[in-house]
């Protein structure tokens, strides 16, 4: 019985990580494909990459995405702290209960719902659509994420290591700098990295808040695939696939390095 689940689980994982990885690996591979035709290979060949370089469209929306990505993920990742230390430090104040569903109603509110929302909002306040607007809804966004992760964190946190060093005279502000924001930082690299993915990812949000001078990469990946996959668009998507795969094993690194020395730290005051 045993061996006989075993293998039944071996096999059900193989298959759920062939369905969720295999077109990504298909994918990948004919964006080097010399045909034209997308479903038959016809050689090994680079010259879509230089194709996508050389189409203007493509790229300023691949730059459109980058800059509201990186601006979104980083405002997103402030806001998202400081609502995480609001919630985490103070348990008790009026209001408490309204203000955590409205930092955390994005992550259960369909995309549709927050996409027309904002929509609404930008219009009746008169404020044209465009970059801001698309970079103000990433914020809005992902910004409850950010806050999740974070909280996530505050909650373990050691409190005590905070009350020492105002023991030893440091202001509340010194102290936040120099004890708590070291222990939490790789929650907050983990919420911008997470905050930008998303953003990257984002196609129907943006889809209610831009406007014809601000079309960021899925919308215009969407646009051309209605019309048929072109090797461009798996260039395209095979490029986004290797940025947030190098970014994530780069998180993923300085956070173990930190925590590494965060031990050997605690283990050398220990001996001392």
């Amino acid at each position: 019985m045993n061996t006989t689940w075993s293998r039944f689980n071996i096999a059900s994982i193989v298959l759920g990580f062939a369905f969720l990885y295999l077109p990504i690996v298909l994918l990948i591979i004919f964006s080097f494909n010399a045909s034209k035709l997308v479903t038959v290979w016809g050689g090994f060949s680079t010259k879509w990459y230089v194709s996508l370089f050389q189409n203007e469209a493509l790229m300023d929306a691949a730059w459109v995405t980058i800059r509201v990505g990186v601006l979104s993920a980083t405002f997103a990742t402030i806001l998202g702290t400081m609502a995480a230390l609001a919630l985490t430090r103070y348990t008790r104040f009026r209001g408490r209960v309204l203000f955590s569903g409205m930092v955390f109603a994005p992550l259960v509110m369909p995309e549709v719902i927050t996409g027309l929302s904002l929509l609404l909002l930008f219009v009746a306040i008169g404020l044209d659509r465009g970059f801001l607007t698309v970079t103000l809804a990433h914020i809005t966004f992902t910004m409850c994420f950010v806050a999740v992760v974070v909280q996530s964190r505050l909650v373990t946190f050691d409190r005590s290591l905070e009350e020492a060093a105002m023991d030893l005279g440091a202001t509340p502000v010194r102290t936040f700098f120099a004890v708590t924001l070291p222990v939490i930082l790789p929650a907050i690299v983990s919420g911008w990295m997470l905050a930008f993915t998303l953003s990257l990812d984002d196609l129907v949000i943006a889809s209610f808040a831009s406007g014809p001078g601000a079309t960021t990469l899925p919308m215009k990946i969407y646009s051309q695939v209605r019309l048929g996959v072109t090797p461009e668009i798996n260039a395209a998507c095979t490029l986004l696939i290797a940025i947030v795969t190098v970014g994530v094993i780069a998180a993923s690194i300085v956070n173990k390095r930190r925590e590494v020395q965060r031990k050997l730290d605690e283990q050398a005051a220990q001996r001392g």
